[in-house]
């Protein structure tokens, strides 16, 4: 007996402020989206405790609280939300081709046109201490949460160009910025190491990683150890940062979209296109300089009215 398959105009695959965005505005367009929402149902910001960047909330918002609110809004114009992992694709060819994905192993479905918006996950140190003072303090987004130690003595993982710029950042708002620096250099480029070293406020530890996080509700410390003398200390601040980079989740699409050589899926211009006809990506999953959730949002709407207008050319 064969699989039935199911026939969509429009899928969305990812729930996070892309994926909902680009489902308020395609259906409004009447594009009927069906959004299957991943393994983390409203993306990273689920695991933010307050948002106070996002146009629209003078007061902040809670990552959780937004995410549902943006659910709400997409399924208020007719937004299909489904809980489901994507987990096989394959991408017609040819303009007007349908694409076909499995869902979960088993749904099989065929869609007109596909917005990936599957997202980034940040990459973590791995410690227990830190998984567990995720939201009291532990950030992989200087950007996102800084503001928060307004004042205070922090301190940041990672060696890269990204390290370097949120040390910067940090420098502007805090008392103090300790950088750990896993070798015995900074991997960034020499302007950026430039900037970091001329920044009085800002210490750099080489051969230092982190050993634990301290604190039971908020970060208090951290033990940090140095790699070469197996030397601990314990040195006092109030927030954590992790700066050694994202992994995007594209993984299921490897050998059929073009990547860059971390993973990100490379769109065409300033569109959402992707090098499928009918396929785009908005939000982490193609952005690797921003990362913000506006920023996102703002690709979520640009893929539906690129793929309202890639249906527009089929009629």
């Amino acid at each position: 007996m064969s699989q039935e398959v199911e026939q969509l105009t429009t899928l969305i695959i990812g729930s996070g402020p892309a994926g909902y965005t680009a489902a308020i505005y395609a259906a409004r367009a009447d594009m009927k989206p069906v959004l299957y929402t991943g393994m983390e149902p409203g993306g990273q910001l689920t695991t933010t405790t307050e948002v106070d960047n996002f146009p629209g909330y003078p007061d902040g918002v809670d990552g959780p609280t937004m995410m549902v609110q943006l659910q709400q809004q997409a399924e208020r114009f007719g937004t299909e939300v489904r809980i489901g992992m994507v987990t096989e694709v394959v991408f017609a060819e040819k303009a007007g081709g349908m694409h076909r994905v499995v869902v979960d192993g088993t749904k099989h479905i065929e869609a007109k046109t596909i917005i990936i918006s599957t997202g980034a996950t940040a990459k973590y140190l791995g410690l227990p201490s830190e998984e567990r003072l995720k939201g009291g303090g532990v950030s992989a987004c200087a950007v996102c949460d800084g503001f928060f130690y307004k004042g205070q003595e922090v301190a940041i993982v990672g060696a890269g160009d990204t390290a370097a710029e949120e040390a910067s950042y940090l420098a502007n708002i805090c008392k103090k910025v300790t950088m750990l620096v896993r070798k015995e250099e900074m991997r960034a480029s020499k302007a950026m190491q430039h900037r970091v070293k001329n920044l009085p406020n800002i210490e750099i530890r080489y051969n230092t990683e982190v050993a634990e996080v301290l604190g039971e509700q908020v970060v208090e410390g951290l033990r940090i150890v140095n790699n070469q003398t197996g030397q601990e200390e314990v040195i006092s601040v109030t927030g954590l940062f992790v700066a050694i980079g994202h992994k995007p989740n594209t993984d299921i699409f490897k050998g059929q979209l073009e990547m860059d050589e971390t993973g990100y899926l490379i769109t065409h211009g300033k569109s959402t296109k992707t090098n499928k006809p009918g396929v785009f990506a908005s939000g982490d999953v193609q952005d690797k300089e921003y990362r913000q959730a506006i920023t996102a949002a703002g690709t979520g709407c640009m893929a539906a009215l690129d793929a309202e207008r890639y249906l527009a050319t089929l009629e």
